[in-house]
């Protein structure tokens, strides 16, 4: 299982710790309704009660580390033992919260993240189907091929369905188990059309060209709308990143020579540059997560 963010110990003591507050995590789990359909969609090997016992044992634990550390820090900076571990106790308090509410974020953020890997890799997998089946390969040396040709979520789905075809699973029930714990529905709807038109005995080529075709009429549309866009993104970039910045500057270099009041222009310049920072920064997520999927 892969390693999670915070969590000080392995996977398997995590898990074994976690029994210890399930009390807690049942309570917690009343407040998250949809925790563990989440949970079983990211394909982490937790029940709702064993995952939110464990984010209140991380918290508790960062928590305590971290109330002697602050006050600490507080302490020497204001040397008044009851006000250093006041403001102490609110930000490690404040920090284990937000564990916390990270915790019981995370598989919600797996899933999506899962998401955007499958769909992200759907178009190049169907093509590679497409051009299997065209060229006379069986569907199953075509999954085998999807399985190892490195497309990351989708290898390894195709992957669990060649490996339970070899055990004796029929093609169709090995590509409908693998929609049940994927959490993308476009996935489970190509899937569920491939499934339709092998009981049917309909010819898999077709539905596949067909299913492409209707992928690329639809990036098509999505490509136009994300160009259209990114016009009003760029100029509203523009107006935060320059001509805001140098107005800012010269009007604060005006403003203060007429009041007479000393300032300093390297304070000023440096704070300007860390405002262009975090504008770059949040423009550039802005913009990647609005990029179409598989595009």
């Amino acid at each position: 299982m892969k390693r999670i963010p915070f969590i000080p110990l392995g996977m398997v003591r995590a898990k074994r710790v976690s029994h210890r507050f399930l009390g807690f995590g049942e309570t917690m789990s009343k407040m998250f309704p949809s925790m563990e359909f989440h949970l079983h969609q990211s394909g982490l090997d937790f029940d709702s009660r064993e995952w939110l016992g464990l984010a209140f044992f991380v918290s508790l634990i960062y928590f305590i580390l971290l109330l002697p550390l602050t006050s600490a820090v507080i302490y020497t900076i204001r040397p008044i033992l009851q006000f250093a571990f006041g403001i102490g106790f609110a930000v490690s308090a404040g920090i284990a919260v937000s564990i916390l509410f990270y915790f019981s974020m995370y598989p919600r953020l797996m899933v999506k993240r899962k998401v955007k890997d499958i769909e992200g890799q759907i178009p190049h997998v169907l093509n590679h189907l497409l051009v299997e089946v065209r060229s006379g390969v069986t569907m199953f040396n075509a999954m085998s091929a999807i399985a190892y040709g490195g497309y990351g979520r989708l290898s390894k789905e195709f992957g669990k369905a060649v490996t339970d075809i070899n055990t004796g699973m029929s093609e169709i029930d090995a590509l409908e188990k693998i929609t049940a714990k994927t959490p993308s529905l476009f996935f489970r709807r190509v899937i569920w059309q491939m499934v339709n038109a092998m009981r049917s005995g309909a010819d898999i080529g077709d539905i596949l060209k067909e299913i492409v075709d209707n992928i690329t009429a639809d990036q098509k549309t999505a490509l136009k709308k994300y160009g259209s866009e990114l016009n009003p993104l760029s100029l509203f970039y523009m107006m935060l990143v320059i001509i805001f910045p140098t107005l800012g500057i010269v009007f604060s270099l005006v403003m203060f020579s007429f009041i007479g009041v000393e300032f300093s222009i390297e304070l000023l310049l440096v704070g300007m540059l860390a405002l262009i920072s975090v504008v770059q920064v949040m423009f550039v997520g802005l913009i990647k997560n609005k990029r179409p999927v598989g595009i």
